[in-house]
């Protein structure tokens, strides 16, 4: 199956590789010569703008765009409505809020057109190991789609999911992001406690490896921190300041308009607020998380 891809950074420029590797046709474009010229040794087909990379696809066309949410990604959706035509399809795999997609979901509609969002996790893991997909959409236009959703899943049989119409991708991974938050700021607060008995001297590397091995709090994330605390077991020269990239927000805000208590989720957003006015290694836990799993860039000291 062909596919355009639209923004290659690493999570765009990952799937576009993966999908070259399962077989897919992918013609790729990006503002930035280097990118796509990297994009090229891994087997995908560059264009140099949009109307470029429209041409270059077959009709029925699918256009997988993954930008940044905003501004990029609505200056994006509207150039494409305007050189594609009726009866193509676009794939939102950023992190949009879930109403703007359903917003620009029913202008795609009434130009012909189809839009799928799908929400995407994975980080800079998933080239080799896949990606989770959580798509929403109507069910004839996503199943147009599945082959690509297949490839960049880990396999072919799990971890790709149709979870609604269009919005649910984006709203399930809007939750799925603030839930993130609060696993996060566990083991960020249960390592800081470890960290400050100091009469027992933990170390901090050697817990963060044993709880992967049979604890019940074993995950990916503790996977993840392990390889941070491997590289720098005091996470000395990270600054403890820790982004919040919206999706929290989003979903925080989603549970005052519905009236459902989300303490632990408000109480992790709240505390990356905090990270900004203080000095923690707790904090610093977070950065280093953040990094390992998105490639998130860290303050460093210096």
């Amino acid at each position: 199956m062909d596919i355009g891809m639209v923004g290659l950074g690493r999570m765009g420029g990952n799937m576009a590789a993966r999908l070259a590797r399962g077989g897919h046709r992918v013609v790729a474009y990006d503002r930035d010569p280097d990118t796509r010229e990297h994009a090229a040794s891994n087997g995908v087909e560059t264009a140099d703008t949009l109307e470029h990379l429209a041409e270059q696809l077959a009709a029925p066309r699918v256009v997988w765009v993954m930008v940044p949410s905003g501004n990029p990604t609505e200056g994006t959706m509207s150039a494409l409505m305007e050189v594609l035509e009726e009866g193509d399809i676009v794939v939102d795999g950023g992190n949009a809020h879930y109403k703007d997609s359903m917003r620009r979901g029913a202008e795609f509609q009434r130009r012909g057109m189809a839009m799928i969002d799908a929400g995407v996790s994975g980080g800079v893991w998933g080239l080799e190991d896949g990606f989770c997909l959580m798509v929403g959409g109507d069910a004839e236009v996503v199943a147009k789609v599945e082959p690509c959703f297949r490839t960049l899943a880990p396999s072919a049989e799990d971890g790709y999911a149709h979870v609604g119409p269009l919005g649910a991708g984006h709203f399930v991974k809007m939750v799925h992001n603030g839930i993130e938050y609060g696993l996060m700021q566990a083991y960020a607060e249960g390592f800081e406690l470890m960290r400050a008995k100091d009469f027992f001297s933990l170390d901090m590397a050697q817990i963060s490896e044993l709880w992967g091995h049979g604890s019940v709090v074993r995950s990916w994330l503790l996977e993840l921190t392990a390889s941070a605390l491997k590289e720098d077991g005091t996470l000395a020269d990270i600054e403890p300041w820790v982004e919040d990239s919206g999706e929290g927000r989003w979903t925080v805000e989603e549970s005052v308009e519905l009236a459902v208590p989300l303490p632990v989720i408000s109480m992790a957003l709240q505390a990356r607020f905090r990270s900004r006015q203080s000095d923690a290694f707790g904090f610093k836990m977070l950065a280093a998380m953040r990094n390992q799993f998105g490639g998130h860039a860290v303050r460093r000291r210096g």
